[in-house]
């Protein structure tokens, strides 16, 4: 950002321009991880992933409108670097198994960083009085801890054996 962050709606907006960044990333690269991905179920769990992503760009978009702001501009670099290390780890040579497991690991990543950031603007935007933008921000917020869980259940209750 060039400009001078002033107060915390130039902060929300920041972190807005973050997320949406950080989704048209995602959006790109969970294609390749159910390619990658051998389990039927793990490959189910991205594909309903990447719908619910493309979904959660849209409110993005719903809530920079509201607010009167373009929520292209910014590049998140930290999911940027996320995927680059799971495209580097996607070129191992493992087991089926094995890369499925790190698959999770690498998705759990993305899906951490999310949670973060959905809550972080989520809270800004209650504070700041922005009902309708923080009720999407908590849409998605829930859709991100779903996910999460669901990839931690499918670890611990099959691909982690597997991969053992």
């Amino acid at each position: 950002m060039s400009d001078k962050l002033k107060n915390l709606d130039d902060l929300l907006e920041h972190q807005l321009k973050d997320l949406y960044s950080a989704e048209t990333q995602i959006i790109k690269a969970l294609p390749k991880m159910v390619n990658k991905a051998t389990d039927p179920k793990l490959k189910d769990a991205f594909n309903t992933h990447l719908k619910e992503t493309e979904e959660q760009k849209k409110r993005l978009e719903q809530a920079c409108d509201k607010l009167g702001i373009k929520p292209t501009g910014e590049t998140c670099k930290a999911i940027k670097g996320i995927i680059e290390e799971a495209s580097e780890f996607m070129e191992e040579d493992a087991e089926e198994a094995v890369m499925d497991a790190g698959l999770i690991a690498e998705a759990q990543r993305v899906e951490h960083y999310e949670i973060s950031g959905y809550g972080t603007a989520h809270r800004y935007a209650v504070q700041l009085g922005h009902r309708e933008v923080a009720d999407l921000l908590a849409k998605t917020l829930e859709e991100e801890k779903d996910a999460d869980e669901k990839l931690n259940d499918l670890a611990i209750e099959k691909i982690n054996v597997e991969a053992e």
